[in-house]
């Protein structure tokens, strides 16, 4: 079974952490429309989606893929980048602290969980504005008995690694080649999103589907030529926050 933690939109969405976008007027209420119905699509693929407590007071709480990085051996919390956003960690502890044992990544390395690709046994970092190279190397101590290779990636123009590439199939992945190189990925072939969508590599596999945003249709109709079954959402409105679908919940194995 598969469990995806989630959290409710802050009603201070609008005062969110900005890094590569202009701050533009966010319909806060549109926006929770979108975050239910990315919710409602998550069950529809069979996930058991869980909210973790709302934090009304902190407006990025929503993206709770920043707070964790979610192994089949541990859950590592981490520490992010944006000092307004660590007060978000306690609660996503306490929940996974029931599934796994916990790891933390502690000062002064900064990570955000959206800058961690995992695929297979290799572990993806982005080096960016809110991961440092001190968060990188507890993270590999903390995974290499595991059996990982933590693998350092640069990138550029985007928030995360994760904004830029994503697994979307067994030994596939999307990426924007403008942003990072395809031969960091090794043993993965990779689909360009189409060069229009700058930002539309970001997506989430679940239930055998492709889970892409809908205002990326020349990158989906990519996906699909590729012979992924691509479900779009709507996140027009939480993209005004720099999200992507996989930043808005927290997926991990329950076997």
């Amino acid at each position: 079974m598969i469990i995806a933690y989630t959290r409710a939109v802050s009603p201070a969405l609008a005062h969110c952490e900005l890094t590569h976008l202009a701050r533009q007027p966010l319909d806060v209420e549109a926006a929770a429309r979108e975050h239910e119905a990315y919710e409602a699509l998550l069950r529809r693929l069979g996930a058991d989606v869980r909210r973790l407590p709302a934090t009304p007071d902190l407006p990025d709480s929503v993206f709770v893929e920043d707070t964790a990085i979610v192994l089949d051996e541990v859950a590592v919390i981490t520490r992010p980048g944006a000092v307004s956003r660590r007060d978000e960690t306690a609660s996503t502890a306490a929940a996974l602290a029931v599934h796994r044992p916990l790891g933390h990544i502690e000062q002064p390395g900064t990570l955000d969980g959206g800058d961690v690709l995992v695929i297979g046994r290799r572990v993806y970092v982005g080096r960016s504005s809110r991961t440092n190279d001190a968060a990188i190397g507890q993270l590999d101590r903390l995974l290499q008995p595991l059996g990982y290779t933590v693998v350092p990636v640069e990138f550029t123009d985007c928030l995360h690694l994760k904004s830029c590439v994503t697994q979307v199939a067994e030994h596939l992945v999307l990426l924007n080649p403008a942003q990072v190189a395809a031969d960091v990925f090794a043993g993965c072939r990779a689909i360009t999103v189409d060069p229009a969508e700058p930002h539309a590599g970001n997506a989430l596999m679940l239930g055998g589907s492709v889970i892409h945003p809908e205002h990326f249709p020349g990158t989906g109709s990519r996906l699909v030529a590729a012979g992924l079954k691509v479900v779009p959402v709507a996140m027009g409105e939480l993209a005004k926050a720099e999200a992507g679908v996989t930043c808005c919940s927290l997926l991990l194995r329950n076997d």
